[in-house]
């Protein structure tokens, strides 16, 4: 009994030490080249900060290639034209409790919308049930004018729907390149013809994907860990590629939460930089953050939220102005 138990220890404490295993898995290694900026790539109009320490990437500042950017419906559409995502009275009861009380507002094409407010406010559980992770239970949720109140999350990633959440969710056991593969929406490789046929079927469905993906991560300035595992990876980093795998399904709206927690302040602006510019290529977002300097900065409107209520619209100009907005954040 005294030998069983011993070695159970031992087998316990091996797989503590060296979950790996004694030779660990091979790691795919998808060849990334790191393409030079080119000379005559526009400076952004906002000055960059110093760099951001030895750990953090700096976000490349020259454009995306075609094939990083929204998908060809948002990229068609002039900016701020037309709502894209409309709540209208959303509510969210846990038993006695209203989370989110009748909220209405609305999100235009091409824009950077915050959400701010204190915590408590709601704004997590609303960014849900806007992403149908969480159903409501009251009101209607409005997207491209279509009804999708009661669509599951995965129906309205395929819409174009797109969400991120607030602790980084990587496979820590991906490299960067497949955590990003991860998100392709279809690939005919998953079909039963696609194994049936073997790669020559689906060899040119991973091949864009794979071109898409390292144009990506050289916008964002992490070609060079494409082949790193995600879980190795600064705070920071792990964020963006949150943001990078959330891009590859190719949506219209992304939904984000709080994306710059725990992420240097240097790394943060150059993130904000980026979002601005995929806002300008097409892509709407809406940004739950509570870095206000963040938002002042970047985003464009600002929806407050005060006790699971939307308090306030505008400018954060505008909101500093308003009394009850400094009182939610002084006193709620």
């Amino acid at each position: 009994m005294a030998r069983k138990t011993f070695g159970a220890l031992l087998i316990v404490i091996f797989l503590w030490v060296r979950p790996q295993g004694i030779l660990p898995e091979r790691k795919r290694v998808i060849r990334v080249l790191e393409a030079a900026p080119a000379p005559d790539s526009p400076v952004p109009s906002a000055p960059e900060p110093a760099g951001p320490p030895a750990d953090e990437p700096a976000a490349a500042s020259s454009p995306v290639s075609s094939t990083a950017g929204p998908s060809p419906a948002s990229s068609t559409s002039p900016a701020g034209d037309a709502v894209l995502l409309e709540a209208v009275s959303v509510s969210r009861d846990y038993g006695g409790v209203r989370a989110v009380h009748e909220v209405s507002f609305s999100v235009r094409r091409g824009t950077l919308t915050g959400l701010i407010g204190p915590n408590g406010a709601g704004k997590s559980t609303l960014l849900a049930m806007l992403a149908g992770t969480l159903p409501v239970s009251g009101g209607t949720v409005m997207y491209r004018g279509q009804d999708i109140t009661g669509l599951p999350a995965f129906r309205r990633a395929r819409l174009g729907l797109v969400r991120t959440f607030q602790l980084a969710s990587e496979f820590k056991r991906l490299t960067v390149m497949e955590n990003l593969l991860s998100a392709v929406p279809a690939n005919r490789g998953d079909s039963f013809r696609g194994a049936v046929l073997g790669k020559r079927y689906w060899r040119g469905d991973e091949s864009a994907a794979v071109a898409r993906a390292e144009g990506i991560l050289q916008r964002f300035g992490l070609e060079r860990f494409a082949n790193n595992y995600a879980g190795d990876l600064s705070g920071g980093q792990r964020r963006l590629v949150e943001i990078m795998r959330a891009l590859m399904a190719g949506p219209d709206m992304l939904l984000l939460d709080e994306p710059m927690a725990g992420v240097h302040p240097n790394l943060a602006r150059r993130i904000g930089h980026q979002l601005v510019g995929l806002c300008n290529e097409g892509m709407t977002i809406l940004m739950v953050e509570h870095e206000l300097a963040i938002m002042d900065e970047f985003c464009d409107p600002v929806v407050v939220m005060a006790e699971g209520s939307v308090l306030a619209e505008g400018t954060m100009e505008q909101l500093r102005a308003r009394s009850e907005v400094v009182e939610a954040y002084l006193v709620g």
